[in-house]
């Protein structure tokens, strides 16, 4: 199949993980791992961009052997270990808020998903919790400049200006990259940003119909059996 325009070659892989690098259960594919690592070092800079916190994007990071900025909490936090600091872009107080106004309302379990406890910028609601009621209760609220967004692992409750797409351009500023030297890959609602602001994006099997009727290619393997192939192509591509 082709997987990439014919003689383009991206500069930086942004590369999603729950539901790209995992499947369905959240078992990360270990093919996927290898092919990381054979594009790093083939000279390509992989960007973990996630809507997970920055301590497991981190072990993650460090593990597999990248260099790459991360882009963690849908663009809430960006951080690469070599800066003073990561850039936060939001407070998450007022998403927490929220959670707890859902709480009093509704019948939705505030704490939330595990990960809430590493938390810098939004709060993660439980994915089974009904999106809809949710959304509409946020609307009604004084919390409804927030934003509602559900992925395959959580429903997250954040800023309106986060998102990974955002994430992105803080990215790339500093490296010095432009948008369409950037391939993109994942699979939900919250990889739409970052798909609308790179030169190629993928959709791995098992994706988001939403994100299917919007990437430029969709993969026929499921989730992180994507890569092998996928990368096996790149690295031909760019030998030419």
């Amino acid at each position: 199949m082709q997987w990439l325009p014919e003689g383009w070659k991206p500069k930086a892989i942004a590369v999603d993980i729950d539901g790209t690098l995992t499947d369905e259960n959240k078992k990360i594919n270990t093919e996927a791992i290898e092919a990381l690592r054979d594009l790093e070092v083939a000279g390509f800079t992989v960007i973990l961009a996630t809507g997970n916190v920055r301590a497991i994007t981190y072990g993650l990071w460090r593990f597999i052997g990248l260099s790459g900025p991360m882009i963690c909490e849908n663009g809430g936090v960006v951080w690469h270990p070599d800066w003073a600091a990561p850039i936060v872009r939001a407070d998450g107080t007022r998403a927490k808020q929220a959670a707890e106004m859902l709480a009093s309302k509704l019948n939705v379990n505030a704490e939330g998903i595990t990960t809430n406890a590493w938390r810098e910028s939004e709060w993660c609601l439980f994915p089974d919790e009904d999106v809809d009621v949710i959304s509409n209760a946020i609307a009604n609220s004084e919390f409804s400049d927030l934003s509602v967004v559900k992925t395959g692992f959580a429903i997250h409750l954040m800023e309106s200006h986060l998102s990974k797409g955002e994430g992105l351009k803080v990215v790339l500023d500093k490296l010095g990259l432009a948008p369409s030297e950037i391939l993109a890959i994942g699979d939900a609602p919250n990889d739409i940003s970052m798909f609308k602001n790179v030169g190629h994006s993928i959709a791995v099997g098992g994706c988001f119909n939403e994100v299917a009727a919007i990437a430029d290619v969709v993969s026929p393997y499921m989730h992180g059996e994507t890569f092998a192939p996928l990368v096996k192509a790149l690295l031909n591509q760019s030998r030419q």
